[in-house]
Order: structure tokens, then C-alpha cells, then sequence
């Protein structure tokens, strides 16, 4: 069984180019975007329209609600059960999306389990929210004697999850670490082919512009407005979102209507240049293909 992947930096044009080789091929796409999974969330994270669905089936898009956070262990699930049902069917498989938390579910095991029950969750969001992320660290380093590892102790949602992680298990950080090496990788049966879309990095500034100009005209503050009473900030990813964050600032008096583009495009700007190393350094082999130089998505995988 093959899979193929279709990924790159933000702005790089991937819908579009995904949506030609899937017609081309008569294939499906199966969504590796990490907010498109929110009925809502649809101007900020430039989620694809009604109009480029009907062109080609999708999966993995609106199936959670904003209040619900997703993890790589869930997502992976999920993706290998669209995958197969999209093989049974007799069509191509095409992933599309540039989120590395994600795509790490083609490539290897998944860190995210065990699953934190909802109580457990609400425990440590308490925790962080009433007295801070010392005590958060605290908890954790009295659930691991032997030290914490690598963890980035500065990061609220890194302590945050193997919090939960640790008390969901019973388990040390480097036993679920010991546990991870052993584990299977979801698509470890599957030929998994992977393609980087990529620009020039003044071209996809550029773009980065006038895609968050078409944001903001589109209504994203609207959209957000609606969004924090369906319970936005009860999700971490959702809420410090690139997009999402600025204009929560906004909305709550932290920053200027007038600083809002800016803002968005500069955080943008610096994702994309953080894909692109992660995409250098994390991908397996794979081609690159010049997006403004490029020929028939037909070749993106030859």
C-alpha cells in the first residue's frame, strides 16, 4: 500500500497543488493540517473551502469540536482508518499538511499515549492555571525522581502533556520513553513517499501577506469572537494558534486593531521559517520541488 505525502511551509500553495495531483490521480486527501480538525476554525487556518472539497473527498476535516483537543495518538488512529478505508476503495491516498507534530505519525511510533482522561486534564489545567507553571514542574519532577529528560521545563503545553502523560500511565517519563522505543509505527507496513512543496522565502512572504490581509477582511476576528464562546480557550493548540492568539489579544485589549496584520504575518513568517528546518532535519528522503518553477502535479512524486 502506498501513501503519498504532499507537505511544505506555510502559504507554500499546498492546497492547490494537492488538489491537482488528486484529481489527476483519482485519489483522496487525508487532511495533516493541526487545527483543521475544528468545526470553526476555518478563516485562520485557510482550511479548504466547500467549493475545493466537492473537487476531491477529504478526511480528517471538522471532526472535533474547538473545546476538543487532538494528540499525535488519536490523529494517527485516524489517519490509518481514513487511509484504509480510501485503499479499500481502489483510490490513491494523499496526505496534505505541514504540521511535523502530525506527519511524525507516517514516519514512526507515536509519543502521545497514554490517553489522559478528562478528569486527569482538568486536574493539571487547574494546576498551571492556579498556581503556575513552577508547580506544574514541581508535580512532574516529584513523579520522576530520576530526572525529566529533555523536556523544555519553559514550555507550559511540553509540561503541561507529560504531566498528564504521567499521571494518565503511572509511569516515569523515561519509562513511557522506553515504551516508546518499543512501540510500532502506525504505517510502518505502508511506502510512504514524501514530496516538500517549497518557494522562494521572499515569495512566500509575499504570500504571507496578502493571506493574512484575505484573513482579516474574510472576518478571522469575527470568526474568533464566535469561536471563544464555543470554548477556544479551553484548548491550548486551538487558542495559541498563530492568528487565533493575535486576535485573542486583540479581543482582550492586548493589542491594536491597527497592529493585528503585522503581528500575525511577522509570528507567520517565523513558522515558516521553523517548518522548513524541521522539514530539512525530521523528514525521511525525500524530493523538493520548486512550487513557482514547477511543472503538472502529475510529477510532484516522480
Amino acid at each position: 500500500m502506498i501513501l503519498h505525502i504532499l507537505t511544505g511551509c506555510t502559504a507554500v500553495g499546498k492546497t492547490e497543488w494537492g488538489l491537482r495531483w488528486a484529481e489527476e490521480r483519482n485519489a483522496e486527501i487525508v487532511s495533516c493540517d493541526s487545527l483543521q480538525f475544528y468545526r470553526g476554525m476555518d478563516i485562520g487556518t485557510a482550511k479548504p473551502t466547500a467549493a475545493e472539497r466537492a473537487r476531491v473527498p477529504h478526511h480528517l476535516i471538522d471532526c472535533c469540536e474547538v473545546s476538543e483537543p487532538m494528540n499525535a495518538a488519536r490523529y494517527a488512529i485516524m489517519a490509518r482508518a481514513a487511509a484504509e478505508a480510501i485503499h479499500a476503495r481502489g483510490r490513491e491516498i494523499l496526505a496534505v499538511g505541514g504540521s511535523g507534530f502530525y506527519l511524525k505519525s507516517f514516519f514512526g511510533p507515536i509519543s502521545d499515549s497514554p490517553e489522559a482522561s478528562d478528569a486527569v486534564r482538568c486536574r493539571v489545567r487547574n494546576l498551571l492555571e492556579c498556581e503556575g507553571l513552577s508547580a506544574a514542574v514541581s508535580a512532574l519532577l516529584a513523579l520522576n525522581p530520576e530526572g525529566l529528560g529533555p523536556i523544555d521545563l519553559a514550555n507550559p503545553r511540553r509540561v503541561q502533556r507529560a504531566l498528564e502523560r504521567c499521571l494518565a500511565s503511572g509511569r516515569t517519563l523515561a519509562q513511557l520513553a522506553a515504551d516508546f522505543g518499543r512501540a510500532p509505527a502506525p504505517f510502518a507496513d505502508w511506502d510512504v513517499r514524501v514530496t516538500v512543496v517549497d518557494r522562494p522565502a521572499e515569495e512566500v512572504s509575499r504570500r504571507i501577506d496578502g493571506r493574512v490581509a484575505q484573513m482579516l477582511e474574510s472576518g478571522l476576528v469575527r470568526e474568533v469572537e464566535g469561536l471563544l464562546g464555543k470554548g477556544l480557550l479551553l484548548n491550548p493548540s486551538g487558542a495559541r494558534a498563530i492568528g487565533y492568539r493575535e486576535v485573542i489579544d486583540h479581543l482582550q485589549g492586548r493589542l491594536r486593531a491597527d497592529e493585528l496584520p503585522a503581528a500575525i504575518a511577522r509570528n507567520t513568517r517565523a513558522l515558516a521559517k521553523k517548518q522548513r528546518t524541521w522539514f530539512r532535519t525530521q523528514l525521511p528522503p525525500h524530493r523538493v520541488v520548486d512550487a513557482s518553477a514547477a511543472g503538472l502535479p502529475g510529477g510532484l512524486f516522480d
